[in-house]
């Protein structure tokens, strides 16, 4: 048996990606969305999903690039008014234990209460760059969620076995970024004993991380073909390339309109059916 969860990242950093998301839902294979608390479109974002029943929701935890919602928070922000910008620089502080876990405990109730305020019923938690796969940053994580209600978060390691390798050799870039990936999932079999010590739901894995900013029609058909029996998340950034988008300071530009474009096409449903993939949200597990 094959379940996945489509999940789109980024809910709430501009108009056009909230846009794109809701299309994908709608039209597309999209079944949830994680919502970023304090990002520029974060209120329009919260409105669509409280008009979206179908489109279940989660908190897109922020501790990198973007603004805290709590004060003091001199370990997270280096002293500054702002996250650190550079995921190297923010996992070298937090395998070295230089962040405060009552620091990132507080700001993740705090990006979680904003969102459960607004009327919204969350699913899970998951983070942005996934800075949750690295432990000391988990623990404390997971006790703000638990704390909130919530009793599901992302796992965030791709196994090597649901890539089409062929995939990854043909493609310029993407071998590399594949190193990357894997290096990570060191933290892996630690993230599963937490998890289970804290009693919290999570998938087998999660599909697409190797590929985002890579992700078209192509490579989403092979992905789908690979996946393994069990239960997954594929991870996506649809949008749509604006104005607002280009100043928003990330990479994923024209790479999110490809991406929505794979999202609701009739060959991805089509292969979803072929390989009796069911699509589920994180409120099913």
């Amino acid at each position: 048996m094959r379940r996945l969860i489509v999940n789109a990242d980024d809910f709430g950093l501009t108009a056009g990606v909230n846009r794109a998301i809701v299309e994908g839902n709608r039209q597309g294979i999209i079944t949830s969305a994680t919502l970023m608390a304090n990002a520029r479109a974060s209120e329009a974002a919260i409105d669509l999903a409280r008009a979206q029943p179908g489109l279940k929701t989660g908190c897109h935890v922020v501790l990198i690039d973007g603004v805290p919602l709590s004060t003091n928070l001199l370990s997270l922000t280096n002293g500054s008014a702002r996250f650190r910008s550079s995921l190297k620089q923010f996992a070298m502080a937090a395998v070295r234990k230089k962040i405060a876990a009552e620091e990132i405990e507080r700001e993740v109730e705090a990006q979680v209460r904003k969102l459960q305020s607004s009327g919204i019923t969350l699913t899970h938690v998951d983070s942005h760059k996934h800075t949750h796969m690295f432990p000391h940053v988990l623990r404390p994580l997971l006790r703000a969620a638990r704390t909130c209600g919530i009793r599901a978060v992302r796992n965030p390691f791709e196994p090597m076995r649901s890539w089409p390798g062929s995939m990854v050799l043909g493609t310029p870039g993407l071998w590399l970024r594949s190193i990357g990936v894997t290096a990570f999932g060191m933290f892996a079999a630690e993230f599963r004993r937490v998890i289970k010590e804290q009693g919290m739901a999570s998938t087998d894995g999660t599909v697409g991380i190797a590929v985002t900013g890579l992700l078209d029609q192509q490579k989403l058909l092979r992905i789908l073909e690979a996946l393994p029996e069990g239960t997954w998340e594929l991870v996506c950034h649809p949008g749509y390339s604006d104005a607002d988008l280009q100043s928003a300071g990330t990479r994923l530009t024209q790479s999110r309109e490809i991406e929505l474009a794979a999202l609701t096409s009739a060959a991805t449903k089509q292969a979803l059916a072929r390989r009796k993939t069911e699509l589920i949200s994180y409120a099913d597990l």
